[in-house]
């Protein structure tokens, strides 16, 4: 650091179960379930359904027409089972919850697992102080 050069920062190279994102990408169907675990590996050997595949063509569709550089345009599905497979990284997908489309981008590190977990489907309590009418307590307690 003498020199006035700021050191490079050298980013962590990503791999799934040993294996880096480049091989992954040039994996067939076959070789990359045998990766998964047991229950995306049935759902895989039993054969992806018409939807799924149509999630996929649509997802490499807008990754495509994307500009270089830049996010391409959000695929909305309501197929929070659809497991995440190599092909789907970098794309953005709204993931219905019931009520509302949650943007999720896809990274390496959700490889084989399912769109439904990065959407969460309620609100979580904010446990605070409690209500007028929680207890028997609380009748006395002042209307400020």
């Amino acid at each position: 650091m003498a020199d006035g050069q700021p050191k490079r920062r050298t980013f962590r190279k990503f791999t799934f179960r040993g294996i880096d994102l480049e091989q992954l990408l040039d994996m067939n169907k076959n070789e990359l379930v045998e990766l998964f675990c047991a229950r995306p590996r049935r759902k895989f050997q039993r054969g992806l359904k018409r939807k799924a595949h149509a999630l996929i063509k649509k997802l490499n569709k807008a990754k495509k027409e994307a500009p270089a550089g830049e996010k391409p345009e959000a695929v909305r599905t309501h197929l929070r089972n659809m497991i995440i497979v190599p092909e789907m990284i970098g794309s953005v997908v709204g993931v219905y919850n019931g009520k509302s489309f949650n943007q999720v981008e896809i990274k390496p590190e959700m490889i084989g697992h399912y769109l439904g977990e990065f959407s969460i489907t309620y609100k979580p309590t904010a446990h605070g102080r409690p209500g007028i009418g929680s207890s028997t307590s609380s009748r006395f307690i002042p209307l400020k």
